[in-house]
């Protein structure tokens, strides 16, 4: 198991937020997981990372959670946020039930496979679950229908597919899956 903390991060650490996204848009599945090149990522100013860090840290409706080696080098993370009934999401529809939607995964090449990943979305959803307003019924996530390490993944933690599938935004040749866990009967309100 991994030596590593996962935690949200702080307020502060905007420029490991930074660099963590431009490693997770480097990676050679960058263009099947994210929406942004690295180049559009770096061209962003310091006030972006700033806001977005704050946001990550603070926000009540956002949470980011890395994962911290023990040298303070940031190996993975995960963001999940807040879509509530009546909000308009990503695909401009109207949201149906209170739900958390996961973004943002990378985990370092060389750590996969140490349970890093399994650690922030266990954090991510314990999260998730324990926001009290509005109370959750599921946590979704979109996964290229070409990345099948991060389908098998979503599967074997307990993601099922919804059987939503949409157009890639920005590539409506390809397209991406829903995947849904459903808020376990043991953490109901």
């Amino acid at each position: 198991m991994t030596q590593h903390v996962i935690r949200p991060v702080r307020a502060d650490e905007w420029e490991k937020v930074k660099e963590l996204r431009l490693a997770a848009l480097r990676d050679p599945v960058a263009p099947l997981a994210f929406l942004e090149t690295v180049d559009q990522a770096a061209a962003k100013p310091d006030e972006f990372w700033q806001d977005r860090a704050r946001g990550a840290a603070e926000g009540n409706g956002v949470r980011q959670f890395v994962a911290e080696a023990p040298d303070g080098r940031w190996d993975g993370t995960v963001t999940v946020f807040l879509e509530e009934i009546g909000a308009v999401d990503f695909l401009e529809q109207t949201v149906e039930r209170n739900q958390g939607h996961v973004v943002g995964v990378f985990v370092r090449a060389e750590q996969r496979g140490t349970g890093i990943t399994d650690a922030l979305f266990e954090a991510a959803l314990e999260w998730a679950w324990s926001r009290e307003q509005p109370v959750l019924e599921c946590v979704r996530l979109f996964v290229h229908e070409d990345n099948e390490r991060a389908g098998a993944f979503y599967r074997r933690f307990g993601f099922e597919p919804s059987g939503l599938v949409v157009p890639k935004p920005g590539d409506p040749t390809s397209k991406e899956l829903e995947y849904v866990f459903a808020r376990p009967e043991g953490q109901r309100r």
